[in-house]
C-alpha cells in the first residue's frame, strides 16, 4: 500500500453534521442511544465496535434511512443553511442521499442495479443532477471506472459479470461520481479476500484525500479505522463508550471495552 499521513481537518470550521442525543432502540441495549457528536468538513469519523454494538443502526439513522426515537440530526448544506434531517419530507431525504450524500454498502449488490450496465449505474447518479448528454455520461463513466481501477472497456457489461471486489469498486464509482459532500460507508471492505481488501482500502484512502470527502465510516476492523479515520467513536451495547483522535484511542485506550477491542480479545 501507499501510505500518507492523515491531516486533521480544521475543527474551527462550521460543522457539516451535528448529531444531538440520538437514540434508536429495539429493546434493552439493542440499537443506539444517547449519541452526540459533530462531523467537520473534510473529516473521516470512524465508528467501531463488535457486531450488535449499534453502529450500523446509528449509520442508518445518520443517513436518513431510519428515524430516531429521540434526538436530532442536523445537516449544514453548502448554502450555510441548517437542515433538520427528520423535519423534512421523506422525498427530500431521498433527494439528499441521491444528490448531496452517498452511501456505500458492505454488500455492493445493495448499492448497484445489477440488471443494467456498469456505465448505466454510474450515469444514473449524474442524470439525477440533470445531465443528459449521452457522450458526456459515457465519458464520465469510463473515467470513473479507470479511477477505481476497472477496465473502462467493460462499461457495457452488467455488474453480475464482475467479481465481488470489482462490484464494490463499481459501487464506489457510482457513489462518488457526483462528488457528494458527505459519504456514509458501511464496512466497505468487509467480506472480501485480504488481498482484495488491501487494494480497495488503498484506493478508498486515495479518493478520500483527493476529493476532500467528509465520511462517516462503520467498521469492526481497527486496522481499517486507523488507516482511514481522523477520529473514532467506540460503541458498546448501543452507547458510545470512548471518543477521540484515532491514534490516541488505539494507542492508549482508556475504557475497558476499548482495551479489549485493541488487544483483540473480543471477536467481531
Amino acid at each position: 500500500m501507499n501510505h500518507y499521513t492523515l491531516t486533521r481537518p480544521d475543527l474551527e470550521r462550521p460543522a457539516l453534521l451535528d448529531v444531538q442525543d440520538i437514540s434508536r432502540l429495539y429493546g434493552p441495549d439493542k440499537g443506539c442511544q444517547a449519541i452526540d457528536f459533530r462531523l467537520h468538513t473534510g473529516e473521516v469519523l470512524g465508528i467501531v465496535g463488535e457486531s450488535g454494538s449499534g453502529k450500523s443502526t446509528l449509520l442508518r439513522v445518520l443517513a436518513g434511512l431510519e428515524a430516531p426515537n429521540t434526538g436530532a440530526v442536523t445537516y449544514h448544506p453548502a448554502n450555510n443553511q441548517t437542515l433538520d434531517v427528520y423535519a423534512i419530507s421523506e422525498a427530500r431525504r431521498r433527494a439528499l442521499l441521491r444528490l448531496e450524500w452517498g452511501l456505500i454498502h458492505q454488500n455492493p449488490r445493495d448499492g448497484l442495479r445489477m440488471g443494467v450496465s456498469a456505465g448505466a449505474n454510474i450515469g444514473e447518479r449524474l442524470m439525477a443532477l440533470g445531465q443528459r448528454h449521452y457522450g458526456q455520461l459515457r465519458a464520465a463513466g469510463q473515467d470513473w471506472m479507470s479511477q477505481v481501477e476497472l477496465d473502462p472497456e467493460r462499461i457495457d457489461d452488467a455488474p453480475l459479470t464482475f467479481s465481488g471486489g470489482m462490484q464494490q469498486r463499481l459501487q464506489i464509482a457510482r457513489t462518488l461520481v457526483t462528488q457528494p459532500r458527505l459519504v456514509f460507508m458501511d464496512e466497505p471492505t468487509g467480506g472480501l479476500d485480504v488481498s482484495v481488501q488491501a487494494r480497495l482500502l488503498d484506493m478508498i484512502r486515495t479518493l478520500v484525500r483527493q476529493l476532500g470527502l467528509s465520511v462517516v465510516l462503520v467498521t469492526h476492523d481497527l486496522a481499517v479505522a486507523r488507516l482511514l479515520s481522523h477520529r473514532l467513536l467506540v460503541m458498546h451495547r448501543s452507547r458510545v463508550v470512548e471518543a477521540g483522535l484515532t491514534d490516541q484511542i488505539l494507542d492508549d485506550p482508556q475504557h475497558a471495552y476499548t482495551q479489549l477491542l485493541v488487544s483483540s480479545v473480543l471477536t467481531p
